[in-house]
C-alpha cells in the first residue's frame, strides 16, 4: 500500500550537502527505510539554527520529514552517532568518505537497501572505534557488492565454469570474476591475481567480520586486494571515484 501520510521518519546517514536558496541546504541521505533521498533543510545555514549540528556528513541521524510539493523538508533532527574519532583524523575521514561515496554512486533514489545501510553503519562504527581501516573497508567493499547484486565470482572460472585451482589466476572485471590460466588467452582486459590474494578475498567474502580480521595478508597482498576491488567497483560503475585518489595522496 502506498504511504500517503504527509510526515514520516527515517534513520539516515548524511552523505553530502550543498547550499540551497538563501539559508537552506540540500542534503543527500542514505536511509534505512527508503534508500537514498534528497531533502531540504530549511534555514539551517542561519547562525541560530538548531538543526545544523545534526546534519553534517558522517552523521547518523533520526529525522522527521514533511512532504511538500517538491523534495521532503526536515522538520526535526536528532543525532544518533556523530563518529567523533573519524572527524578528528584525516585518514579516517578519507576512509569513511570512501564508504559514503560508494553508497552515493552505487545507489538510486528511493531504492531500499536495509542490508547495505546496516553494513555502512557497522563500517563507520568500526572505523570510529579504531579497527584497522584495511579490514573495515575491504569487508565493506566485498559485502556491499554482494548486497547490490555485483558479487564477484571467486570460486569458479567465469569463462569455463570449472573450479579454480590453487595456482595464480586472472581476474576479469567485465565478466565479474576469476578467469583460469587456460581461458586467460581468450578473455580481454584481464589482470593477474596471485593465489594468496585470491585466498584472502574468498575469506573476506564468505566470513563474518570477526573471522575476516583473523586473516593476516602481507602488505603486497593488501595492496593487490585494494587495487583489484577498486578496479572492479569502478568497472561496474563505469565512472571514477574521488576518494581513492585522496586516500593515496594523504597516505604517501
Amino acid at each position: 500500500m502506498t504511504d500517503t501520510s504527509r510526515s514520516f521518519r527515517v534513520e539516515a546517514l548524511v552523505l553530502r550537502h550543498s547550499n540551497f536558496a538563501e539559508a537552506d541546504r540540500l542534503l543527500t541521505l542514505f536511509t534505512r527505510e527508503r534508500g537514498k533521498l534528497n531533502v531540504v533543510a530549511k534555514g539551517v545555514r542561519k547562525l541560530k539554527s538548531r538543526k545544523a549540528g545534526h546534519l553534517e556528513p558522517f552523521t547518523r541521524v533520526q529525522l522527521q520529514l514533511a512532504r511538500g510539493q517538491g523534495m521532503p523538508i526536515i522538520t526535526q533532527a536528532e543525532t544518533m552517532e556523530s563518529y567523533s574519532a573519524i572527524r578528528a583524523d584525516l585518514n579516517l575521514t578519507a576512509r569513511a568518505a570512501y564508504v559514503l561515496e560508494v553508497l552515493d554512486r552505487f545507489t538510486f533514489a528511493e531504492e531500499e537497501h536495509p542490508q547495505l545501510f546496516q553494513l555502512a553503519v557497522e563500517t563507520l562504527q568500526r572505523l570510529n572505534a579504531g579497527v584497522e581501516a584495511f579490514y573495515a573497508n575491504r569487508y565493506f567493499e566485498l559485502h556491499a557488492l554482494d548486497a547490490l547484486g555485483f558479487k564477484p565470482e571467486l570460486f569458479v572460472c567465469v569463462s569455463c565454469r570449472q573450479p579454480i585451482q590453487p595456482v595464480d589466476q586472472f581476474f576479469s572485471a567485465r565478466r565479474g570474476g576469476v578467469v583460469c590460466p587456460d581461458c586467460a588467452l581468450r578473455v580481454e582486459g584481464i589482470r593477474p591475481v596471485s593465489v594468496d590474494t585470491l585466498r584472502f578475498l574468498r575469506h573476506f567474502q564468505r566470513s563474518s567480520f570477526k573471522e575476516a580480521c583473523r586473516a593476516d595478508p602481507k602488505p603486497s597482498q593488501r595492496e593487490e586486494m585494494e587495487a583489484l576491488l577498486q578496479h572492479y567497483i569502478l568497472t561496474q560503475m563505469e565512472s571514477r571515484l574521488n576518494t581513492p585518489g585522496f586516500i593515496r595522496a594523504i597516505s604517501s
